[in-house]
Formats: structure tokens, C-alpha cells, sequence
């Protein structure tokens, strides 16, 4: 199936989602074909292979760690195989590949030597709120975690309600879990009432909830989004 040594970046489901229900059969066609993958996880990359095909031979497979722990220096012999001549794969814990993922500093290095990068299609949770929230899709920007110094974080939150007013952007960012409840709570309060949020939890999981409301609905409004993966976005 593989015509020429290729890096190929495979999406992982967001969740404890059916595979058949996120991923096209493509993909996991061609995973058997791959023996050496650089993951964010080895223990949850290895689960991952084995949902796709449960005939593949794990301990035959060669495995690089590449996560916020990783010394940068080390990123460039993960490529070794490719010069070798044999395909790789990129596993993200959750996602796809390169997109808020430490995988993009191994594409990058791909790029620069030439070799072949076939992305595969798969969920994205950035992607996939913005489709459901009713923002503009035509100009947005992905902010990560907002700052967690108080003063750095107020003045992020503004400069995000900035780009709304003037530029119209979609601003998205995500929270650690057990915040999320508190997040939106600080976000009624520091932000205008008719900015919109949209909060985009369990995306494709069986408890997807993807609701859009202004600020000054959310400050009424009852939930509980506590530990429960989960994005958000603004617009006006």
C-alpha cells in the first residue's frame, strides 16, 4: 500500500469513541503497514494500534517519545527510519497530529529534508467546535491555555474581546478540566454580557454538549462541565 517511504500523521479519537464513528477505513488500513511511530504516549499509542487491528504484533513495532519532556536535540534521529527508507507514523494523545501537538517539530523537520507528509483525515477539536458554535469560520485563532498570572490573564481576555470587536475573529482556547466551571464564571464576569461563548465539551463522546449563548446568559445559566474535556470559544 505504501508507494514510497511517506510520514504519515494519523488523528486519534478525542475520546472513548467507536473508531469506525471518527476515522476512515483508509486509515487504519495503513497502519499495518508502519513500524515505527513517534507518539505523545507509547502506553495509550499502543491501545490505539490495537483498537485499529488487534492481529498487529505490538513488541515488533519501535516506538519514540516525543512530549513536553523531550529534549529538542533528540527530535531529528526519530527520523532515522526514513532514511532508511521505511514509512513512520505520528500518534498524537488525542486529535490529530502537528495541530496544538508537540508533532509539529518532527513535520517541520520533514519538510526541511524533502521527505514525503500525508495527513490523514480525522477529528479535531478546534476544528469541530467552530463548525458547531455559529462563529466565523473565515478568521479565527487558537490561543491555548489562557495565562495563568491574574494580571496576564485579564489582559489576554481583552486583547481576545479586541480582535472580536475589530477584526471579527473567532478566539479559541482551552482550560484544564477541573477549571472549566470556574473559567466560565470569570468569564461573565470580566467580559461584556453580549459576547458570545460557545462551550464545546466531550466533543463526538456520548456526552457531547455544544451550547452557544452570550456571556450574560451563561452567568444565569446551570452546568457542570467539571473534568470533562472541553473548548471554548468567543465572538460577538
Amino acid at each position: 500500500m505504501l508507494d514510497k517511504p511517506s510520514l504519515y500523521l494519523f488523528p486519534v479519537a478525542l475520546g472513548d469513541t467507536p473508531l469506525q464513528n471518527v476515522l476512515p477505513a483508509y486509515n487504519i488500513a495503513i497502519i499495518p503497514s508502519i513500524k515505527y511511530f513517534i507518539v505523545e504516549n507509547i502506553r495509550s499509542a499502543r491501545r490505539f494500534l490495537k483498537a485499529c487491528d488487534r492481529s498487529i504484533d505490538i513488541d515488533q513495532l519501535t516506538f519514540f517519545t516525543l512530549n513536553e519532556h523531550t529534549d529538542h536535540a533528540t527530535i531529528p534521529s526519530m527520523l532515522e527510519p526514513m532514511a532508511q527508507g521505511h514509512s513512520m507514523g505520528i500518534i498524537s494523545e488525542a486529535g490529530c497530529p502537528a495541530i496544538a501537538d508537540p508533532g509539529a517539530d518532527v513535520v517541520a523537520i520533514a519538510q526541511q529534508r524533502g521527505y514525503n507528509i500525508v495527513p490523514l483525515v480525522g477529528p479535531s477539536s478546534i476544528l469541530l467546535s467552530l463548525m458547531a458554535s455559529g462563529f466565523n469560520g473565515q478568521s479565527f485563532a487558537f490561543n491555548g491555555y489562557l495565562p495563568i498570572d491574574q494580571n496576564s490573564r485579564n489582559a489576554k481576555l481583552k486583547e481576545m474581546e479586541r480582535r472580536i470587536r475589530r477584526e471579527r475573529q473567532t478566539q479559541i482556547f482551552i482550560e484544564t478540566p477541573y477549571r472549566n466551571n470556574k473559567l466560565i464564571e470569570e468569564l461573565s464576569r470580566s467580559l461584556p454580557g453580549d459576547v458570545m461563548l460557545c462551550v464545546a465539551s466531550d466533543i463526538t463522546g456520548q456526552k457531547q454538549s455544544i451550547i452557544t449563548r452570550r456571556l450574560s446568559q451563561w452567568s444565569k445559566a446551570s452546568y457542570d462541565y467539571n473534568k470533562i474535556p472541553t473548548i471554548f470559544l468567543l465572538f460577538s
